[in-house]
């Protein structure tokens, strides 16, 4: 039975500031244990629960934030960027029976703590079908497509909930509860661990190759806080404005669906100046 880890940071143990999980901060640094500390909890109950592999993809910002020296030394991990499929980067093959979203958190626009889609700012909506998308909807859509169902979902209440409508199925582990988006009421990570090691071992349960989904056309709709930004995503063939501060596009399936977005918040992000947006 092999497993995939996508693990964000924003979700994790102990984090609700910007400074916990940019990376170079000493904030971060500090909060780089817990996160790691969060990934063993969950390698530790997928074994328990008779896991033979486990893969831990690094889905966070420069995705070189987890400590290779302190992670269990029976997975492995692919760390870096600039990945086929970014967060969920090692699905693609097939032969995953399982995937975990660790330290998941709530999509742009939405209540819960350090919300976002792929940019911290900027991007204010995101829809895929007509439904508020979270990362974890559309990372659940990309593996769907290759027959793997999502068993474990953690992060704060507000993320739990989001997982609710796109993983019905999956376990839910709260490591933290919204109070704003940078405030949370959190519990020790000892505590955490192990609320996260008992729910993996059971999510084991859920573990299973599923029929994949037929690819099908996925529509995204994006929103951003200014006009230049939507006209900045718009260079990207196939995406069209429809409206000043919103564009659209239009999939074969999912694999395309999340390249696309990747490229488009990736020009989004680079036509955002210091003082202006």
């Amino acid at each position: 039975m092999k497993i995939l880890i996508s693990a964000d940071m924003e979700g994790a143990t102990g984090v609700t500031w910007p400074a916990d999980c940019e990376p170079g901060t000493e904030q971060w640094q500090r909060c780089r244990t817990m996160f790691t500390g969060d990934v063993n909890a969950a390698v530790a109950g997928l074994f328990d629960g008779g896991a033979t592999e486990v893969l831990v993809n690094e889905a966070h910002a420069t995705m070189r934030n987890l400590l290779l020296e302190e992670l269990d030394e029976r997975a492995t991990m692919v760390t870096g960027r600039h990945k086929e499929l970014s967060m969920v980067e090692g699905v693609q093959h097939g032969d995953c029976d399982g995937a975990v979203f660790l330290g998941y958190h709530c999509g742009a626009g939405e209540e819960g703590v350090l919300a976002h889609t792929y940019l911290p700012n900027a991007v204010t909506g995101v829809w895929l079908d007509g439904e508020p998308a979270s990362e974890g909807r559309l990372n659940a859509a990309v593996a769907a497509e290759y027959g793997t169902p999502v068993i474990l979902v953690t992060g704060d209440d507000r993320a739990c909930e989001d997982a609710e409508t796109y993983a019905p199925f999956a376990r839910t582990v709260a490591v933290k509860e919204y109070v704003s988006r940078y405030a949370a009421r959190c519990r020790p990570p000892a505590r955490t661990a192990q609320d996260i090691r008992l729910a993996a071992s059971k999510a084991t349960l859920l573990a299973g190759r599923l029929d994949p989904a037929d690819p099908s056309p996925r529509a995204v709709e994006v929103e951003v806080d200014a006009a230049h930004l939507a006209q900045a995503a718009a260079l990207v063939p196939g995406v069209t404005r429809t409206g000043a501060r919103r564009v659209r596009y239009t999939s074969p399936d999912a694999y395309e669906m999340i390249r696309c977005f990747k490229t488009v918040t990736t020009m989004i992000s680079q036509a955002m100046e210091k003082d202006y947006g």
